[in-house]
């Protein structure tokens, strides 16, 4: 028996799906856009990072074969310099969808079979029976927004408004989302959190898979900043995941990130939600020290997609890049004989794509650990990846991985 670590880089897509022309995503390569991007000096920042994309380990364990596989075309400067040490593939997702919720319950063995409700890119967005219903069971002067839009230009443009009136800032965008935006202090965190959980329950009707409280601070002087706060009511799977499965044979898990938040903290283990991609790597691996035997951490390095994806930054989103592959080594000293890592991702989210929303792309799968031979995995489904895990770890697939 062993342990698994798997790596949720939000949102780092590696080349479009095969039906990525159905969602308007046709071309849409997020890590092949990125480093294209850093080779022409739209990848620069002054005081952040110039020149080629650098993920030298990161392509020594087969990222750029991975995205090569995807996208017909080796990304530059991610060709491995040696030989390959680990086992790289592509995988597709099966649900007709580019958001969190089901790339993850797809990664551990749900692929979402029906389709979720979404709000129309109309204003107002939201039907008028749901906002009446939050208005009076929240004890709201009313809401602003109602309408699509980016979490951080909305907060800009209505954060004064808010902190003067009261009002919520209710937006959704083209995932199956409602999302809730107000400031910390004017308007009370506990408050935000209260307010979501009647959101949650008015949105059920409507199958919408998450709502989301965007909690900020900072005033109209100093510009508005959202804070690590954030939380994600989402929707119970519909069966068993690999996480019950592990559950049910007594098997610890640690959830890091929003991984929790993502499976309605339904067999999630201990949850660690630290802010940033740094501090969530860095709790992922000091809870795999402790790991017992035949354990699962499980994170989600989230500020890809939030903070460099969503805002459309190609330098801050190279710049993360680079830090994640500089602690690469990190994590392969973390692992002990028998352990496997498996580094993914649950959709594209392309900074060089038009709009602000997720891309429908295929997303790399890179395994290693001191026993991992290297090998190509090819073309594979998303919850292939939980088989892998599965198998590793010695429990029972779940029964729609079988």
């Amino acid at each position: 028996m062993s342990r698994a670590l798997l790596i949720v880089l939000d949102s780092v897509g590696i080349g479009g799906a095969p039906d990525a022309d159905a969602f308007g995503d046709a071309g849409a390569d997020t890590l092949g856009h990125i480093a294209e991007a850093c080779t022409d000096g739209r990848g620069d920042r002054a005081g952040l990072r110039a020149g080629r994309l650098r993920l030298p380990h990161l392509a020594g364990l087969g990222l750029g074969l991975a995205a090569r596989g995807a996208s017909g075309r080796m990304p530059p400067g991610l060709a491995p310099s040696g030989p390959v040490e680990g086992a790289w593939g592509h995988a597709v997702e099966s649900a007709q969808g580019k958001d969190t919720v089901s790339g993850h319950w797809e990664i551990v063995g749900v692929p979402v079979d029906f389709a979720w409700g979404r709000f129309p890119a109309t204003r107002p967005a939201f039907p008028a029976e749901l906002t009446r219903a939050l208005i009076e069971q929240g004890g709201l002067p009313g809401i602003l927004g109602d309408c699509h839009a980016s979490g951080t230009a909305i907060i800009e443009e209505l954060g004064a408004e808010h902190v003067r009136t009261g009002k919520p800032i209710c937006y959704t965008s083209v995932d199956s989302v409602f999302q809730i935006a107000a400031h910390e202090e004017a308007f009370g965190l506990d408050r935000l959190y209260a307010l979501c959980t009647i959101a949650r329950r008015l949105c059920d009707p409507y199958r919408i898979g998450r709502v989301i409280a965007r909690p900020f601070t900072g005033d109209q002087a100093s510009g508005f900043t959202r804070t690590a706060h954030r939380r994600d009511d989402a929707v119970p799977p519909p069966a068993d995941t690999l996480l019950d499965r592990l559950n049910a044979a007594g098997r610890p898990v640690v959830s890091v990130g929003k991984i929790g938040d993502i499976f309605a903290h339904r067999a999630t283990g201990r949850e660690i939600k630290p802010g940033g991609n740094d501090a969530c790597l860095t709790a992922a691996l000091d809870a795999l020290a402790g790991l017992p035997d035949g354990g699962l951490v499980f994170a989600n390095l989230v500020e890809f997609d939030t903070e460099y994806g969503h805002r459309r930054d190609v330098p801050g989103y190279a710049a993360a890049l680079e830090r994640f592959d500089a602690r690469v080594p990190e994590i392969r000293a973390a692992l002990k004989p028998g352990d496997l890592c498996l580094v993914t991702a649950d959709h594209g989210n392309d900074p060089t794509w038009t709009g602000t929303d997720h891309t429908r792309e295929q997303v790399p799968v890179i395994v290693f650990g001191p026993e991992v031979a290297p090998a190509s995995l090819g073309r594979i489904g998303f919850a292939e990846i939980g088989r892998m895990v599965a198998r590793h770890l010695g429990v029972a697939e779940a029964e729609r991985l079988a």
